[in-house]
């Protein structure tokens, strides 16, 4: 049987993470006029000198000051001690002018992540990767959660509205993705699947998703034929393949052309997703700061 043509429409991370943002600076703007003093401010730690990531906390410097906040940066060596380091996240954890936390990874070889994340106080932790904030997460508690996730599911209630009774399958079982846009799926009340490399039939499993999120990390892996016509698919693959004339261009996890014309909505790659990270990053400094200041 024939699928039918849908006209897929394009999901605007770009332009709703620009939103985003506006309503964030405007409300940071509001509460330092209501509470003299009230300003958030985020701590990002690199280590090292990994190209993408050094554009990539530029650009939340750079968004960070614009919504009114103050920016933090600490660039230490590639050849860091895990003992400074540490040092540094419990000064940090001390500091008042310090709400949110960030520590950018990858971390070179001899510094152990886990380590790391787990020293941040879990009230700074703004990239919700603290184990306290991942169980708070899994139990349906209030918790900072990992931002990439959380845009997720705002992209999906701005566009569907009510997500309850939605058949979601998500490709991908990372801590950082795959896990915790399930348990905020869960919260909205959809019927989640996790999926996996190691799912039988995994074709099959995406086939039967309203929302189809694909976090794999693997370009063009989930084809079109894969998609059920009119589902709702959120791509988080951020990938670069190389291009005939010997320069790279991104691509997702997503096959896009085959997905056009099955998909109802679609995010593209670059433009969907990716924007949303960072103005999420933004909004949970904002939550963490009102905590800290006994705001509601």
């Amino acid at each position: 049987m024939d699928t039918p043509h849908i006209e897929t429409r394009l999901i605007d991370g770009k332009a709703f993470a620009a939103g985003l943002r506006a309503r964030i600076g405007a409300e940071v703007a509001a509460l330092g006029a209501a509470h003299p003093g009230f300003k958030p401010g985020l701590a990002v730690v690199l280590v090292g000198s990994d190209p993408a990531s050094e554009v990539y906390v530029r650009n939340k410097a750079a968004q960070t000051v614009e919504a009114g906040m103050a920016s933090f940066e600490h660039k230490l060596p590639a050849d860091t001690r895990e003992e400074d380091l540490l040092a540094l996240v419990r000064a940090l954890n001390a500091d008042p002018a310090v709400n949110g936390i960030l520590v950018q990874l990858p971390l070179p070889a001899q510094i152990d992540a886990m380590k790391v994340l787990a020293a941040i106080d879990p009230e700074k932790d703004v990239d919700g990767f603290h184990v306290i904030n991942a169980g708070r997460l899994a139990v349906g508690l209030d918790a900072l959660v990992p931002c990439t996730p959380l845009g997720c599911v705002m992209l999906l209630k701005h566009h569907l509205g009510s997500l309850s009774g939605l058949k979601a399958v998500v490709v991908g079982r990372s801590n950082i993705v795959g896990k915790p846009v399930a348990q905020l799926l869960l919260k909205e009340d959809c019927t989640v699947t996790i999926a996996h490399s190691r799912t039988r039939d995994l074709p099959g499993e995406c086939r039967h998703a309203d929302i189809l999120i694909a976090a794999v990390g693997r370009p063009e892996m989930i084809r079109g034929d894969w998609i059920k016509p009119g589902a709702t698919v959120i791509d988080v693959g951020i990938n670069r393949v190389p291009r005939e004339d010997g320069k790279t261009r991104l691509v997702g996890d997503v096959a896009f052309a085959e997905a056009q014309g099955i998909a109802g909505l679609i995010t593209p790659v670059p433009g969907g997703v990716g924007p949303m990270t960072i103005a999420c990053l933004l909004a949970n400094t904002l939550t963490a700061a009102k905590r800290q200041a006994g705001i509601a």
